[in-house]
């Protein structure tokens, strides 16, 4: 396939790996921020992301550069958007960098590029948040532009998984939206997961994140327990962990960290609320890891 022309919006622990994986295919790629800092230390070959090595960004240095610049994202032929969804004080999504970005997109925006959201959010984000601020570019999603969800999957400092060999799921607008993302992730990925639609891809990464978090809070709390009772935890898992189905082994810690797991699991109890379903099992969790 011809080199395509990738524009990457966030450089941060999600979106600078990605933009080498594509360089490192054989792709020029645009990766935009608003942190001066990274766009300088970019420039210079100075790697800021713990899986990214400085050498590593030297080496891509003809086809891989930063700018401040929506503009320069017209001529992509595709692009992927990382920006941060943090959480508000009161636990509500936060999506002010998703809302900015794509404000800014929908400026320069053209007909036949594939946009790619990959922020981690609740379901019906890309069809009911984003969709509408790019259509204000005059396109129509599914019909000008592809549009498309795939949940980033990246776990910091790992070396056995990379954005390579874990599997990429893609849920695009329409049929022809998952192909343009399925096509795009080919190139990167060894094996692509189509799913029927952006929702489905959205839930995956919660249900993933909310899975660990928690079996993470069952082990939490069965230390506690254990330490009233006089009992091994450690001893009690190693011996369930030789069942060789039906048991995935966990370990107590404390309580629950990383870029993910403190926040995901919130997106869906929001999103469930607007519903009027309380998800207790996960709101329980997060209350356990935290008295962790």
């Amino acid at each position: 396939m011809a080199a395509r022309k990738v524009g990457i919006i966030g450089l941060g622990y999600v979106g600078l790996p990605l933009g080498v994986a594509f360089a490192e295919a054989g792709h020029e790629v645009i990766g935009l921020d608003a942190d001066p800092r990274k766009l300088e230390a970019i420039g210079e070959g100075r790697s800021y992301i713990e899986d990214v090595p400085s050498q590593t960004l030297t080496a891509l240095s003809d086809r891989l550069r930063a700018t401040s610049s929506y503009e320069d994202l017209k001529q992509c032929d595709a692009i992927v958007i990382c920006v941060p969804t943090p959480l508000t004080s009161s636990r509500e999504p936060d999506l002010t960098h998703l809302v900015d970005s794509s404000t800014s997109l929908a400026g320069v925006l053209q007909n036949g590029q594939l946009v790619v959201l990959e922020s981690t959010t609740y379901p019906g984000t890309t069809r009911e948040r984003l969709m509408p601020i790019l259509e204000e570019s005059g396109l129509a999603a599914g019909r000008d532009f592809h549009l498309a969800f795939s949940p980033e999957r990246i776990d910091p400092g790992r070396t056995d998984y990379t954005v390579r060999t874990t599997p990429k799921v893609v849920g695009g607008l329409t049929e022809e939206c998952t192909e343009a993302g399925a096509s795009l992730y080919g190139e990167i990925c060894d094996e692509v997961v189509r799913v029927s639609g952006p929702e489905p891809a959205e839930l995956t990464k919660l249900l993933e994140n909310i899975f660990r978090s928690v079996n993470i809070a069952l082990v939490n709390e069965l230390s506690m327990l254990c330490e009233r009772l006089g009992i091994d935890i450690w001893e009690v898992i190693d011996a369930a962990a030789t069942k060789p189905f039906g048991f995935m082994r966990f370990d107590p810690g404390p309580g629950m960290g990383g870029h993910c797991l403190p926040v995901d699991p919130f997106y869906l109890t929001w999103r469930a609320r607007e519903f009027d379903m309380p998800t207790e099992f996960i709101e329980l969790a997060g209350e356990v890891n935290q008295a962790m």
